[in-house]
């Protein structure tokens, strides 16, 4: 059978949790024979995946409301938008950030709230009391940060004795001397947090190579997530990018997916920009679920691996929020956002029957920033792609191929696209 035709069964993939009669305080009203369904607000409009929510939702006829440090935003632009509002940085003002948030949904009517990016979601799930009775289909605050603190996470992976590059624990930048005779080039540099709170501001942060003991050294004291923070060197894994994505319900799966990643930015691994739905690997798989079984998960989450040229998962991290390519998922035929707030406001879920492998996504401007990349670097990276800059432009010049999808350009709902090629026209001639 054709991968691009084959469709996963629900018994390899789905476990669905349903009820016959709405649970006591369900949160559905009923208006005459119509079902009023609650409006949700969706932070951190301007990323991919609120679009992908502000879309899935907005379709099923959710009243969808977003919002981010602009009003204007890649969500707003969507038709499937209903309203948005601008709030204070939630990383430079937090106390403005959630008053601002709670009183927009209570000026509002807003009942539900889903944060997309780990710094919203984090303060969101500290300050639960805050926002309340806002209800937040996620975890609890120790549980989210167990997963989204790498350093804990691979701890816990070795506790539970998963398959993970081999990993040393730096504490600080003065004993990286007694760990490069142990050390194999290349290796990778990997902070403990992609965003952190470092001398009264957040940093964001970013995973480096070295493919020497003197460029290990120069990359450790030029970044300050690794020269004043706890970090992590883990051998090179060289293979595909993969990622089970899931949904919980208190501690109990109620649905899985699993994609590659075919092409990233940057090149040597990074943000899928070319992704496709793909069967589980069954280790991959069997990985994910000990780890969000252990601590009881609640809501969405992707768990990324490597795998190897012999088809052995490498566990990395976890994402314990909504991730980059959920559009991808929804077009394959499982719809996260829709399934979250199914759940988060008491309804009964839809039974997933499955979804379809082969399917392609595609974000064309993250592309095209990676296919610059590719051509201006000198190709002697082991870790860009193989192949040359002109079979790269070939391949980027292919807009037509067979089951291929646009993330952010779509004929049914241009004025996203149009909003983000004018910002990135912007950020080119400014």
């Amino acid at each position: 059978m054709s991968s691009h035709s084959r469709t996963l069964t629900n018994e390899t993939l789905i476990f669905a949790r349903g009820t016959t009669v709405p649970p006591s305080g369900s949160s559905l009203k009923r208006q005459g024979s119509q079902t009023v369904m609650e409006k949700v607000l969706i932070l951190d409009a301007n990323t991919r995946s609120a679009l992908a929510a502000t879309r899935s939702l907005g379709r099923r006829g959710v009243h969808v409301v977003v919002a981010d440090q602009t009003e204007r935003s890649l969500s707003s632009a969507s038709k499937y938008c209903s309203e948005s509002f601008a709030y204070p940085s939630p990383a430079g003002d937090l106390e403005g950030f959630l008053a601002t948030v709670k009183a927009e949904c209570s000026r509002r009517g807003i009942k539900v709230i889903f944060p997309m990016s780990e710094i919203s979601t984090a303060n969101v799930l500290k300050h639960r009391e805050q926002v309340a009775p806002l209800k937040v289909p996620f975890v609890g605050i120790d549980t989210f940060d167990a997963l989204t603190n790498k350093w804990k996470l691979l701890k816990l992976a070795q506790q539970l004795n998963l398959s993970i590059p081999k990993t040393q624990f730096v504490r600080e930048i003065s004993s990286l001397g007694a760990l490069y005779q142990v050390l194999k080039f290349p290796v990778v540099l990997k902070p403990y947090r992609s965003r952190i709170w470092s001398h009264g501001r957040w940093i964001c942060t970013s995973v480096q190579y070295a493919d020497s003991a003197e460029e290990l050294k120069e990359i450790a004291a030029q970044h300050e997530y690794f020269n004043r923070h706890p970090f992590l060197i883990q051998e090179y894994i060289s293979g595909e990018a993969q990622g089970i994505f899931a949904l919980y319900d208190h501690g109990k799966p109620v649905s899985f997916f699993a994609h590659r990643r075919l092409r990233e930015r940057p090149p040597s691994g990074g943000v899928s920009v070319l992704s496709e739905s793909i069967e589980p690997n069954p280790e991959a798989q069997k990985t994910a679920r000990a780890i969000l079984d252990y601590v009881g998960w609640h809501g969405v989450a992707m768990v990324e691996f490597k795998v190897s040229a012999k088809g052995a998962p490498y566990f990395m991290e976890v994402n314990g929020r909504f991730w980059g390519s959920l559009q991808l998922a929804i077009d394959a035929g499982v719809d996260f956002p829709w399934l979250l707030y199914q759940l988060a406001t008491g309804r009964d879920l839809d039974r997933v029957n499955g979804y379809t492998t082969g399917v392609r996504c595609r974000w064309l401007l993250g592309d095209l920033a990676r296919l610059c990349r590719v051509l201006v670097s000198n190709g002697s990276s082991p870790r860009l792609p193989r192949f040359g800059k002109v079979q790269s432009v070939l391949q980027f010049l292919n807009f037509f191929e067979k089951a291929s999808k646009y993330e952010v350009n779509r004929w049914d709902d241009v004025k996203p696209f149009l909003f983000e090629l004018t910002q990135y026209v912007i950020a080119l001639i400014s």
